[in-house]
């Protein structure tokens, strides 16, 4: 999948990628003290601050880096407004091995540049990222969401995307199988990191069947042996017969070369940006029958999480909130139904709606 993206990327400028998707701004931090190699991504702000977590990975490419912020922040754009939040969309990468290159410094060197940005840009936990680094972060910048509760923040945003995704998982069951029951139904998990881990925890209670794959060892075997769940291969997550298939890992695993070799009904999971090109794959999920919960929406959960953290944070409300992610599924549904278009476009369009509607009230201040 990688040499794929390289391939796609290497003709490609800079701005080219960043034209691409319409962004507001894009920030290239770097600190050679540190080390740090990191890329702030602000798509839309027009509803409100871009908030939106910051990764840390070790990309194959600079090039890989960008658009990875580029995707993710848009992403973040359209999930805060299909969710009804009054939020903008924004995304951080910063390059390199979270378990050997990060440290105090580079993390508070990392929240001088958030702060810089003078609140355009709210910063939280994402891949690589803990709510310890997010401490790190605010002792340089009061923009950054998802404190530790000790801290007085909402803590750990993953077992609320974790929820929504779970909901979202149960509209789509109920679309393609009749019912929004998961009992018995045979689910592989690509990647049980924070998010996934805490899926399989909630599939368990409802006794499916679970196959699970990670890139690392030590947790599939915690994850296994805690809930049941069959471990299997990277490659071969995509052979397996089931009846649902969820992407909980990086994004672009629904790919010109995955698709064929996909025997589910439905894809629902945590991961941004699923589709690696939502024009293509969008419309050859549904020839295949195929029932698609857009992922922006369903994994919308750990955002809504932090924004509450931001306007007076209450945990109830929270997952009352995100559990509204399964009406909003069946919805999309609909309209994706009624227009025949696929889910994602339908998602996107309700979203981009919500933006257009708000933007022309807030032009005439």
């Amino acid at each position: 999948m990688v040499e794929l993206k390289e391939v796609e990327l290497k003709d490609k400028s800079v701005f080219g990628q960043i034209s691409e998707y319409n962004h507001e701004k894009v920030v290239f931090c770097h600190d050679q003290e540190t080390g740090l190699k990191a890329i702030i991504g602000i798509h839309n702000t027009v509803l409100g601050p871009a908030l939106g977590g910051t990764r840390m990975w070790s990309y194959a490419s600079e090039a890989e880096a960008l658009d990875d912020v580029l995707r993710l922040s848009r992403g973040m754009t359209y999930k805060a407004a299909i969710s009804g939040l009054n939020l903008g969309g924004g995304k951080a990468v910063i390059i390199g091995d979270a378990k050997k290159d990060k440290s105090e410094a580079l993390l508070r060197r990392f929240g001088r540049f958030v702060k810089n940005l003078n609140g355009a840009y709210i910063t939280a936990e994402d891949v690589g990222m803990t709510t310890k680094d997010m401490e790190y972060i605010r002792m340089e910048t009061e923009h950054v969401s998802g404190l530790p509760e000790s801290m007085g923040g909402s803590g750990d945003p993953s077992p609320v995307t974790a929820y929504g995704t779970y909901m979202g998982m149960k509209a789509a069951a109920k679309k393609a199988f009749g019912s929004d029951s998961l009992e018995g139904k045979k689910i592989s998990v690509q990647g049980v990191g924070h998010v996934g881990g805490y899926l399989v925890e909630l599939l368990a209670k409802e006794n499916a069947q679970i196959f699970i794959t990670d890139i690392y060892e030590d947790r599939l075997q915690e994850v296994s042996s805690k809930y049941g769940a069959k471990v299997v291969s990277m490659d071969e997550i995509y052979d397996l017969d089931v009846d649902i298939y969820s992407p909980c890992a990086l994004g672009g695993t629904i790919n010109d070369n995955t698709l064929d070799r996909l025997k589910c009904q439905v894809i629902a999971g945590c991961a941004n940006n699923q589709l690696r090109d939502e024009k293509i794959h969008g419309p050859a999920l549904v020839e295949r029958g195929i029932v698609y919960a857009p992922d922006f929406l369903i994994n919308a959960g750990g955002l809504i999480n932090v924004y509450s953290e931001l306007i007076g944070y209450n945990r109830e409300s929270a997952y009352a909130q995100t559990e509204r992610i399964y009406g909003y599924t069946l919805d999309i549904f609909d309209l994706a139904e009624r227009e025949g278009i696929h889910n994602q476009a339908a998602a996107m369009k309700m979203a981009e709606k919500r933006i257009q509607s708000i933007g022309k009230i807030r032009s005439t201040y």
